[in-house]
């Protein structure tokens, strides 16, 4: 038996039940490993810029899902995600097929570090992200509240390859086009994309640039705890490292309860 939103809450099996469907409006392939999606957003959903929810697809009797940021801002009417795919992933290998009109299933109960909530105050609003890790911080980029905490914004993200960026760039290209956002955000936000494996006019780890000076160059002034509050997306790896950048110039981590200076997101990581 198939199951939807056109099943009887009284006929969904027992690992369905608390699932709420969602229909697919629209699916967009940005490169050969990525793909994002909008999907209607249930009226009851409220959230925090920068959260995650469990969401996936009907696997037979039970749900199939994992943490996603949701990379839309808390205001929008839709849901947006943005994934990365993995042929022999459990849930990407079929979620990277989806169509305009397909149902996901999500479990609503948002969570997550990476929200204002987290982050004493500060001048600078500095987004570390590698690869699909840039889709909380769409989130954050788009939320009027960002900017009327933070005098500045500065958006990073690093892949191998130069498409990789194109999310990124979308993104900033969407803000400009706004009516409404292009007068909120004006010239506070600052996009730092940078390549790893193809050559383009800003290579390198970000890691890298905190150290050697680039970063400072390029956004005008080092990292600093006093006035600076960080967040961090990406592998275990990078989140380990950046972590170590924080801590060695004295901030310290913060958390829903006790907010720091810097967070990291681990629930993606496996």
């Amino acid at each position: 038996m198939t199951y939807s939103s056109a099943t009887p809450a009284d006929a969904l099996p027992k690992g369905l039940k608390g699932v709420t469907f969602l229909k697919v409006h629209d699916v967009h392939h940005w490169t050969d490993r990525t793909f994002s999606f909008t999907c209607e957003r249930p009226s009851s959903l409220r959230f925090r810029s920068g959260e995650f929810v469990m969401i996936g697809l009907v696997d037979g009797e039970k749900a199939l899902v994992r943490a996603y940021s949701i990379a839309s801002p808390n205001w929008a009417e839709e849901l947006e995600f943005y994934s990365i795919k993995v042929e022999d992933g459990p849930l990407t290998s079929r979620l990277q097929h989806l169509k305009p009109g397909d149902e996901i299933v999500m479990r609503a109960k948002p969570v997550g570090t990476l929200v204002h909530d987290a982050l004493i105050p500060g001048k600078r609003l500095v987004l570390f992200s590698t690869g699909t890790g840039i889709a909380p911080f769409a989130s954050i980029i788009r939320d009027p509240e960002t900017y009327d905490k933070f005098e500045q914004v500065i958006l990073t993200q690093t892949c191998r390859d130069l498409h990789e960026l194109d999310y990124g760039h979308h993104l900033i290209e969407q803000i400009r086009g706004d009516e409404m956002l292009s007068e909120i955000v004006g010239d506070k936000l600052l996009f730092v994309p940078t390549t790893t494996r193809q050559e383009s006019p800003q290579m390198g780890r970000m890691t890298d640039w905190l150290r050697d000076g680039r970063f400072a160059d390029v956004t005008g002034a080092p990292l600093s705890v006093e006035t600076d509050r960080v967040m961090i997306c990406g592998s275990m790896a990078m989140l380990q490292d950046h972590k170590k950048i924080c801590e060695d110039i004295g901030m310290d981590e913060g958390s829903n309860s006790s907010p720091g200076h810097f967070v990291i997101e681990k629930a993606f990581v496996d």
